[in-house]
């Protein structure tokens, strides 16, 4: 993964990005802070946020690590505070905290608990995140939120129920939310990446990614730098009167 010249898009920006360790959450931080934002990585893994906050530090950008469940009202309340503490404010915040865990199996075989699970994460944890981190977005005067959804929930995933009706759901909450939070000046859209080559997709079938690259438009692998130029734009000014938009980021995979 390559890291940008230093830029003044998002200069000095306050922004706080979830599920933040590794993948794209890690490449939307970098990205972030290589356009002269300051970010908060929040995360559940631990081990895996303190390696790459020092990542960050090392490559001359300000960040700083929480651990985070994305389930868990208290922890998410307590990951806006120490954001907002640690950052002077908030203007930005990119919900991309989100578990898969249903891949592979049949709408049958998918067990109540899996499809518990997806739906507090992804759904309820993109809802609390919000309701936590409105209060600073709104006094920043210029907040934007950026929700992570899935082409999945375009076109229909199959073997994906849960993960496919819990991005479907961000989707719709995008736009609903849109509306709520334009009084207070914050703007909330949602970037929808195709099959992204990540840690998070390794349990993918090679026979899957091939089928994704052969049907794109752009007959490629997605990698994580694909994906952050739409990020950074739907958390600068040059956004300021798009919101409760869907973007969908995968090569012409679904056209939307």
């Amino acid at each position: 993964m390559t890291t940008a010249p230093h830029s003044a898009l998002l200069q000095d920006r306050r922004v706080l990005v979830t599920g933040a360790a590794r993948g794209l959450g890690f490449a939307f931080a970098q990205a972030l802070g290589a356009n002269g934002a300051r970010v908060v990585l929040a995360d559940l893994r631990a081990d895996l946020l303190d390696a790459s906050v020092s990542q960050l530090v090392a490559q001359g950008h300000e960040a700083h690590g929480v651990v985070v469940d994305a389930a868990d009202p208290a922890s998410v309340t307590a990951c806006a505070k120490q954001a907002v503490e640690r950052l002077g404010g908030l203007d930005g915040l990119v919900n991309n905290a989100a578990i898969t865990d249903s891949g592979g199996k049949t709408a049958d075989e998918l067990d109540i608990a899996t499809w518990d699970r997806v739906m507090d994460v992804n759904v309820r944890g993109t809802w609390l995140m919000t309701r936590a981190c409105r209060p600073a977005l709104r006094d920043s005067g210029r907040g934007a939120i950026v929700n992570l959804a899935s082409d999945t929930a375009l076109w229909g995933a199959p073997r994906l129920l849960a993960y496919v009706a819990s991005k479907g759901a961000v989707i719709a909450m995008t736009r609903s939310l849109a509306r709520e939070l334009g009084p207070d000046a914050i703007t909330v859209n949602a970037i929808a990446p195709g099959l992204v080559q990540v840690e998070a997709t390794r349990y993918v079938p090679e026979a899957r990614h091939r089928h994704y690259v052969e049907q794109r438009a752009l007959s490629r692998d997605q990698l994580p730098d694909d994906v952050t130029g739409a990020v950074l734009y739907a958390l600068s000014d040059l956004a300021r009167f798009v919101t409760g938009q869907l973007l969908a980021v995968n090569g012409g995979f679904v056209m939307h």
